[in-house]
């Protein structure tokens, strides 16, 4: 617990099933509130309690945070329900967070690989949501995941000493590693659709990173997206992803858009080190937006 913050907990209706959340509620409050929107399979502490302490970190400089479990996770009533489909979710959440905070002028969804992209599909949709924090997002295709392994795992085992080590002793399972890389490769060749029509992309069944593009271009926000090193595979497909798409390309430079990297973290900046890092970042983006 922090001095001069409450911590509350609650339970809120979304479409009949009883979603729990934590409101951290400071004494002296900023205009602007932080969602943090689980990822899954995740509830609202988060891995290595990174959700929790983030709320505490930024609640102790005045930001009001609610972090909550969506349908299906954690303590939440419900069916699982893909990332993709929280919209309802994350609106409930919002409903409660103002209701609970009605001076607050914005909100910040804060989210971790898919509740990035979930934050991404819903965003633009809601004229409260002033900003987004995007870590790790979840791009995942076939072919992006196969790209990303063929690139960064079987490369990296090339140049690694143990696997040659490995590979004389005769301990190596040859014709397993060969399948598995021989399938890695006909994944990596399987070519993305593409839609004409913006609109067609968002309600069809487009490549994720397709629809994700669409979703951010129409978000009219600030958008921080902070990533892990090449330790993670999630990581390096949206890098991946970036370069070979234009789209993506102009959108990650547009005016508003950071991204910050930290080389040696991995997917859920699991050392009090990393996971610091990215709430000293994401207070020193919250003090930028609280001065306009």
């Amino acid at each position: 617990m922090i001095v001069g913050v409450k911590e509350i907990p609650f339970v809120f209706d979304c479409r009949g099933e009883s979603l729990v959340g934590i409101l951290h509620q400071p004494r002296d409050v900023a205009r602007i509130g932080v969602l943090i929107v689980v990822g899954g399979p995740q509830y609202r502490v988060g891995s290595h309690r990174q959700f929790l302490l983030l709320a505490r970190a930024l609640s102790a400089q005045g930001f009001p945070v609610l972090r909550f479990d969506y349908r299906a996770m954690g303590d939440a009533e419900g069916d699982g329900v893909d990332f993709a489909d929280v919209d309802t979710d994350i609106a409930a959440a919002i409903d409660q967070f103002y209701k609970r905070m009605p001076e607050m002028q914005g909100v910040v969804i804060w989210g971790l690989c898919d509740a990035a992209s979930a934050a991404i599909f819903y965003a633009y949709k809601d004229s409260r949501v002033k900003r987004l924090v995007l870590l790790n997002p979840w791009v995942r295709t076939e072919s992006g995941e196969a790209k990303a392994y063929l690139k960064h795992y079987y490369l990296a085992r090339l140049c690694s000493g143990a696997f040659w080590k490995k590979l004389f002793s005769g301990q190596w399972k040859v014709w397993e590693s060969a399948r598995s890389f021989l399938g890695m490769l006909k994944k990596s060749k399987i070519s993305n659709s593409s839609l004409s029509s913006r609109d067609e992309v968002l309600n069809s069944d487009a490549p994720l990173p397709e629809r994700m593009a669409e979703g951010l271009r129409r978000f009219n926000g600030e958008v921080l997206f902070v990533l892990s090193g090449k330790n993670d595979y999630v990581a390096c497909e949206f890098r991946d992803m970036v370069a070979v798409s234009a789209d993506w390309q102009a959108l990650l430079s547009r005016d508003g858009v950071q991204l910050k990297t930290l080389p040696e973290a991995n997917h859920t900046f699991s050392s009090a080190q990393w996971r610091d890092q990215v709430g000293l970042w994401t207070l020193t983006w919250l003090d930028d937006l609280s001065t306009k």
